[in-house]
Parts: C-alpha cells; structure tokens; sequence
C-alpha cells in the first residue's frame, strides 16, 4: 500500500471573503487562502486575463498567494478570480473574488460666503457637490450641532451629488458659520460656509431723563444692527445736532459713542434744555429714531416784583404769589413768624390754584398792616418772598390848571397828574367852578382818568372860579390851586360855512354850517343871489335853526354869484361869498 497516498490532502479554500473592500490609493492585499497537499500552484485573473508579474505593475501575486494591487484605485474594482491547481493530481479549482474600492469623499463649493438682510423674510441656499464611493452620506452643521429639517432649515438632494441647505425667514442670530460634511466608509470631508447677516439699525433703549437745574444731565442712547450704525443726537427745540466727539459752541453739550451706543452730557442745565431730544441711529443700510424727554427739576423761581400793595381799613386787597417751580411748590403765607391758617380768619382768606397763592386781607386796623411772607418749598430747595400791605392815601393835587377854547358859553379845563396817586388807583378827577363871588361850588366829573372837562351852559361876559381835586378808592385829595377865566361877551356871529349841490331840475341846495354863534342863537339866515350878468339881487330868508336853503326856480347854462349872512340878536355877520355854474338844460327827447 501506498503511505504517501494516504497523506494527501485534497485542494481547500478557507474562509475567503467576497466581497473585499480596500481604500482608494492605499495597497491592497486580496486574500486568497487555499491549502492542499502537495502545495497548489495558484493563479490570479481579471477580466479573463491572467495576471502576470510585469516590471514596473501595480499587481503581486504574494508568497502567501494572495494578490497585491499597489495603489489601488477605482478602476481596479472588479471581480478577480484565485486558481489554485495540484499538477500531480490533476486537481484544479477556483474562487471569485469581488474587489470593491472606496473612495473618500470629495466635496467642492460653488460660493463659500452669502449675504443676506435680517427681518426681510429672505431666504440664502448653501450647495455642496460631493463624490466618492459609496455615495457619502451629507449632513449640515452650525456651531458643532448637525442641523435637522425644519421650518428654518430645508435640506434637500439633487442629481449630481448636489446637497442644499435652505435658511428661511433670515434673522441676526442666524449669521456665522455653516459646515457641510460628507462621510462614506472611506473617510470624511468638511467645507465650511459664512453667512454674513445685515441687520436694520434698530434703537432698544433710550430713557426719558430728569435732571436737576445746574447740574449735569447724562442720556444714553443703546442701538444694534449689522453694520452697527452710527448715532447722533437732535434737539427738538432749535433742531441743533450733536455729533460723536463734538461739544456745542458753548461747550455745555458733549457727545461720546462706541460699539453702537451713545452718550449725550449736558454739564450746567439750563430751563432752556428743557424738552425733547431725538436719536437717530444710521448705518448703509437705512436708520431708526425714537424720542426722549429730558425734564428739569428746579428751586421755586417767583414770577412777579410787584410786592407793594395799598388798601385801606374795610377794603379788601389780594396779594398774588405766583411761582414757577419743578415739581410743584408747597406754598403758605406767614404774618410775623405765624402761620396763616389755610382755612383763613376773619379778614384773612387763602386762594390756591397750581403754581399761584393769593391772599385776601381786609385791614380792619392798624396792626393788619405790614409784612407777609409767602413761602414755596419742593423737594428741590425753597425760596421766600415778602410782601408789604400799606396804608393807601388820598390823591395829592392835580397841577398846572389851564384853560383854553373859552367862549360865551363854553371853556376847556386841563390839568396834569397828581405826583401821588396814594397808592391805589384814581377813579376819576372833580373839577369844581362858580361865578365869582358866589358860594355855590357845580361839579363835573372827567370821563374816567381823563386829564380834560369840557364846562359848558356858562353865561357870557361872565368871570368864573376853577379848580381840580382827584379821587381813588381811599377818598377824594386836596383841591388845586383855583383858576379864574372870564367868558366871551354875546357879539355878532361868524360868517357861516357854505357848500352846494344841485338838485332836481331847476333848483341848487345851499348846505349851511354854523360857526360861533357869538353866544346867542342866530335868528336866520339872509341869502342873497343873482347871475353874473344882472344888476339885481334876490332875497331868500332862511330860518336860524335850519341848515340848508334851496334856490329855485333858476336859469340854464347861468353862472350865480352868492352871499349869505347870520344874524342874531347883536346883529349881522360878515357875508360868505360863494358861486355856482347851472348847466344846459337836458336833452330829454326819447330815442
């Protein structure tokens, strides 16, 4: 028997894996493990061709018979096929064997940064193109967390190996940094992407702002926005501007900024500083507003310098204390170190309204006149006033009494201003006058203040006594001295003014204006007329109290000479001279 038969051992592949996976360009080692006894000899194909070992190739068959590709690639994948044979037994067998080659992913960009304005509702799409093999798997990351679908974030795939990231309903927090990422079993690529967010400048605070008068006043001004903006300062009052880094000519209005805000100072505020102050905040791509109010706070400041008032026992006065004051005033009345009582006393009362306190007094002797106090107090500081009350006077005299326009029946009497209205008000002037000789004083008052009477229904030719004494609440002053006048004797009157206007047809009207009667009435009036051309005059008598004489009938195209002439009991006047034309007679013959 044959021993060396016995051991023989029949052509075994063990455990060969199809199909084995390699990296692209790394060496690639395809395991064909076969065993036999005696040793096969093993053989390597592709694609029906039987791989040889060739100086300078990429392909070695291994002591071990496995199969060497050196920098595998792609096209290297394949079905490959390990024969192995025993040439003693005639013994031969085979194994296919799938060759696959993963390739890492490759991921390229179009566009590697966006722009986009927030709170517009735009919209910005990130695309990647991957390749590789297997097809790699994307994902989108921000911030090391990888994005998942959403209403903000749509991710989609094309044909291609295009991935797309869609960011919806852009808002400032969305702005930085995007990853995209492809993974496949042969490794990882990443490429990252910048979206840079525009945001509208937009104010978030500003803070109306109390300040005391005199001191300094800070108002800050808070904006945001991408590109921050740049902030300025408006004063609605005048509509001056203040600038970053700029002070006001007067050096009192400052203004400082960065990174978005804004600091305006007003160092020694004034009243006038008060009210409105605007912020605007710009940037390139367009600016916000928004107001504050600065209000000043200051000590009571008394409005009035009228502190010296009259009255007299009996008659009420009110003693005004207005103030001007931020915030309101506190105000009472003192009377030497006492407190007048709001409720009043007897001849006290207390008026309040916002910002003004009278005091009604009405002396009833001696010891209600005097000093009052008016305090005003706010949580700023307080300030006094003091008033006087003061015993009002009579009027002094009026002086300088003259008389002017005398006639028969008529005389103007002037005079001026006392020097001393004794502290309240005149009411009106007495002038006072009598014949001379006679006791019995006739009074005539001035209309109101006025410094001129009028003294009429005098006798003529007749001497008369004047003077003046002026009256106010208190009572009536000392006389003037006394003037004396003497009236015009009745004569004859003044010649009379004459005007014309023709009347109906054949008549003309005379209007008659009386001068100076001479101190009587006049009696009539003597209208004497003719025409330029005759010898003759006519006679027409006017009644005294009438004011107009008519002359008719008379002639066409006739000019008339006239002469009119007043008479009273004295006696005549002297003639007014006066002419008039009368036209051609009208043509009245009907067209």
């Amino acid at each position: 028997m044959n021993r060396k038969c016995c051991n023989a051992e029949r052509l075994t592949f063990r455990d060969v894996k199809s199909p084995q996976e390699f990296r692209h360009g790394e060496t690639a080692e395809v395991v064909c493990d076969v065993i036999s006894s005696p040793v096969p000899a093993v053989v390597w194909y592709y694609q029906e061709r039987e791989i040889t070992e060739e100086p300078h190739s990429r392909y070695m068959v291994l002591p071990n018979n496995n199969l060497q590709i050196h920098q595998v690639t792609k096209a290297d994948e394949g079905v490959y096929r390990c024969e192995a044979s025993v040439e003693a037994r005639g013994e031969i067998d085979f194994v296919d064997i799938a060759v696959v080659v993963n390739v890492p992913p490759v991921l390229s960009v179009f566009q590697q940064s966006f722009n986009a304005t927030a709170d517009y509702q735009e919209s910005v799409t990130f695309t990647c193109i991957t390749s590789g093999s297997p097809d790699p798997l994307v994902t989108w990351h921000r911030k090391g967390q990888q994005l998942e679908p959403s209403e903000q974030y749509i991710l989609s795939r094309l044909e291609g190996g295009r991935s797309m990231l869609t960011i919806r309903n852009i808002r400032q927090m969305d702005g930085g940094t995007y990853s995209c990422r492809a993974t496949n079993k042969a490794g990882v690529q990443e490429r990252e992407m910048f979206l840079k967010v525009f945001v509208q400048p937009h104010i978030i605070q500003l803070k109306n702002v109390t300040a005391v008068e005199g001191s300094a006043a800070m108002i800050s001004c808070l904006a945001e926005g991408e590109p921050l903006p740049e902030v300025s300062w408006r004063r609605a009052s005048d509509g001056q501007t203040f600038m970053d880094g700029l002070r006001s000519a007067d050096s009192r209005v400052e203004v400082r900024g960065r990174h978005g805000k804004s600091e305006l100072t007003i160092s020694g505020v004034k009243l006038s500083d008060l009210g409105r102050f605007d912020c605007e905040a710009l940037s390139r791509i367009g600016g916000h507003q928004k107001s504050m109010f600065l209000d000043i706070e200051y000590i009571p400041k008394f409005l009035t310098n009228h502190t010296v008032y009259f009255s007299w026992e009996g008659n009420p006065v009110n003693i005004s204390c207005d103030v001007m004051s931020n915030p309101p005033a506190t105000m009472l009345w003192r009377r030497e170190r006492f407190t007048i009582s709001a409720e009043g006393s007897h001849n006290t009362h207390i008026h309040s309204a916002q910002g003004k306190s009278v005091l009604e007094v009405t002396p009833m002797s001696d010891r209600d006149f005097g000093r009052y106090n008016c305090t005003a107090r706010n949580n700023i500081g307080v300030r006094y006033q003091e008033f006087i009350l003061a015993q009002a006077d009579v009027p002094s005299n009026p002086h300088s009494v003259r008389l002017s326009a005398v006639s028969q029946r008529l005389a103007t009497v002037t005079f001026m201003t006392p020097d001393s209205h004794g502290g309240v008000p005149i009411s009106y002037y007495l002038v006072q006058y009598r014949e001379a000789g006679s006791q019995d004083w006739r009074d005539v008052r001035s209309h109101s203040v006025q410094t001129t009477v009028v003294l009429t229904g005098l006798e003529p030719n007749t001497t008369y006594e004047v003077r003046v004494a002026a009256v106010n609440g208190k009572g009536q002053g000392e006389f003037s001295h006394m003037e004396s006048f003497q009236t015009l004797p009745i004569r004859e009157p003044s010649p009379p003014a004459v005007h014309g206007q023709r009347g109906m047809g054949k008549t003309y009207r005379l209007g008659l204006v009386k001068q100076d009667d001479g101190g009587m009435p006049i009696v009539e009036y003597i209208v004497k007329y003719k025409t330029d051309k005759e010898e003759q005059w006519m006679t027409k008598l006017v009644p005294g109290a009438n004011d107009f004489a008519m002359l008719q009938p008379l002639q066409w195209n006739t000019r008339y000479e006239v002469e009119i002439t007043a008479r009273n009991v004295k006696g005549l006047s002297e003639p007014t001279f006066y002419q008039f034309f009368m036209p051609q007679k009208p043509d009245i013959t009907a067209l």
